[in-house]
């Protein structure tokens, strides 16, 4: 069996943690896309974590962890992060890397930091982690396979020739800074080569054997719909697909074996980054909610930034659960909710004098108005809940409202940010 676990909105639903939970019955877990620049907190017996390259079944001795092929691969974070997790005393996990995936190489980095500043105020509000001019590379075929990195030497050298001199156009004339080297650009793949020596397999066969056994497959994904480069809020995007059905591409597993589709759904709205945003609040209102909000409040996993803010919207939802082909969904940060005497909902748009419910594109986006509907608040901490009738009546309405306006089933609710707390319906 295959499952994908996957964001409905604009990343930061608590993926990590459902993938956390549901990884006790699985064989192997796959982070099929994306790079460094978001992570997933997990909590658990050992502390608490904010995973960034590796898959979140790493806390589980019996897990075949792989990075897939989709991945933009940070060896330098791969290797802090495993150290980090033995450093905090997790046994050391079984992983995998795709002989397949690519890695983000320095100039990547640069060059994203470089181009967020030229463009200032109308900068993408990247992490500056190179994952747009990696995945840019990937596309124009100048990147760097592992594999590449084990096989013939001149041919490495010479691939390297040509992106040094393809890249030092840019570094010389338009962002007017010293030339790449040939040679430090070699050292450092020998040094990445080193890294990854230990960890890079032929993933694509070992899932192949992996299906055809029966086991049990978790695909990760990172962020959410509503950053896919395709079905997003174009341009304000990530530079990869965050769909589950890139699953079957970014790891190599037969589409038709991805049964089950989780869409991760948080019970109020945040994002990082720039880019449309309907139900977003601001001020006190906004920054009640952030404290309140997350395993610590509501601050980017790997930047630290203070999140956007708003309230649940089911317009976005119900076409993030669409987009993802969501089987179910698993509702989270559900207790954050608790301290509000009437909970504030987007159950549809206005667009130019007219009610919408379906999600348009950016461009008649940036012209919607959110239509918020209030149900009442449930005024205690739910924590410690795990049977979804001891629920409060008002929580189990609001529910039971999302349910209905997103039109796909909730499974799961996440009501603390510890691996126990869970109910399951």
């Amino acid at each position: 069996m295959v499952t994908a676990i996957v964001g409905a909105n604009w990343g930061d639903e608590g993926k990590g943690k459902i993938t956390d939970v549901k990884a006790a019955g699985s064989d192997v877990v796959v982070r099929f896309q994306g790079g460094c620049n978001a992570g997933h907190t997990i909590i658990n017996n050992y502390g608490k974590f904010a995973l960034h390259q590796l898959p979140s079944g790493v806390f589980y001795s019996h897990i075949t962890n792989i990075i897939g092929n989709g991945v933009a691969l940070s060896p330098e974070k791969f290797i802090e992060e495993l150290n980090t997790l033995k450093e905090r005393g997790v046994p050391q996990p079984k992983v995998l890397v795709s002989d397949r995936a690519q890695v983000v190489m320095p100039y990547h980095i640069q060059l994203d930091s470089f181009e967020e500043a030229r463009l200032s105020s109308h900068s993408f509000g990247s992490t500056r982690s190179g994952i747009a001019p990696f995945y840019s590379d990937k596309f124009a075929k100048i990147g760097f396979q592992v594999s590449e990195l084990f096989g013939d030497e001149s041919a490495l050298k010479e691939k390297i020739e040509h992106v040094v001199t393809l890249k030092n156009v840019y570094y010389e004339y338009l962002y007017h800074q010293p030339k790449l080297s040939a040679k430090d650009i070699y050292d450092t793949l020998m040094g990445y080569k080193a890294m990854l020596e230990p960890y890079a397999a032929d993933t694509f066969e070992f899932l192949h054997n992996a299906v055809k056994e029966g086991r049990n497959i978790l695909l990760e994904g990172q962020l959410g719909a509503l950053k896919d480069t395709d079905f997003g809020i174009y341009p304000m995007v990530t530079s990869s697909n965050t769909i589950a059905g890139y699953g079957a591409v970014g790891a190599g597993i037969p589409p038709y074996e991805i049964k089950n589709i989780t869409a991760v759904v948080k019970a109020y709205s945040s994002a990082v980054g720039a880019g449309e945003f309907v139900s977003e609040i601001f001020g006190d209102e906004a920054d009640k909610l952030r404290h309140k909000g997350g395993d610590g409040g509501e601050f980017g996993a790997t930047t630290g930034r203070p999140r956007r803010m708003g309230w649940l919207d089911l317009v976005a939802t119900r076409y993030g659960c669409r987009v993802q082909g969501a089987t179910s969904v698993a509702f989270t940060v559900l207790d954050a909710l608790g301290y509000l005497d009437e909970i504030p909902v987007c159950v549809a748009y206005e667009l130019d004098g007219k009610r919408i419910d379906a999600f348009p594109p950016t461009s008649q986006l940036k012209r919607c108005k959110p239509v918020i509907e209030k149900l009442p608040g449930w005024k205690c901490d739910i924590r410690g809940i795990r049977k979804y009738e001891d629920l409060p009546e008002n929580t189990r309405n609001y529910i039971e409202f999302a349910e209905k306006a997103i039109g796909v089933p909730i499974k799961m609710i996440s009501n603390g940010p510890a691996r126990e707390d869970i109910i399951l319906r």
